[in-house]
């Protein structure tokens, strides 16, 4: 389970591949898809990104060019499935909490009846 920030990281770095299994980016170009109100900074993102690795989502080359770093990023089998992944999770999400209210709503409906039954 990725934490919020990694979550973030992922998703920009998947919209940056667009659908190819690698890309070539610089820090520049993460940052400028994650929400800024979140604090990143390049420092940051370079452990999230050696995280991710490190995690199986991507191969991470750490290059220059023309004096700026550049990360190669090649997908991994995680890092493709990353948005199938993310939509069953909210599926799963939906479905618990449509499970919760149907559960308080059987509870609420025996409630009454044992309150009619016996009151």
């Amino acid at each position: 389970m990725l934490s919020r920030n990694e979550n973030e990281v992922m998703s920009a770095v998947y919209a940056l591949c667009d659908g190819t299994e690698g890309c070539l980016v610089s820090p520049i170009d993460i940052l400028s898809i994650l929400p800024s109100k979140r604090g990143f900074s390049a420092e940051k993102l370079e452990d999230i990104l050696f995280a991710l690795k490190c995690d199986g989502y991507f191969d991470l080359i750490m290059s220059e060019r023309k004096g700026e770093k550049m990360y190669v990023i090649n997908l991994k089998e995680n890092g493709r499935a990353y948005k199938r992944n993310a939509k069953q999770r909210q599926r799963d999400i939906t479905f618990k909490i449509f499970l919760a209210f149907i559960g308080a709503l059987a509870t609420f409906i025996f409630g009454l009846i044992l309150k009619a039954v016996f009151g």
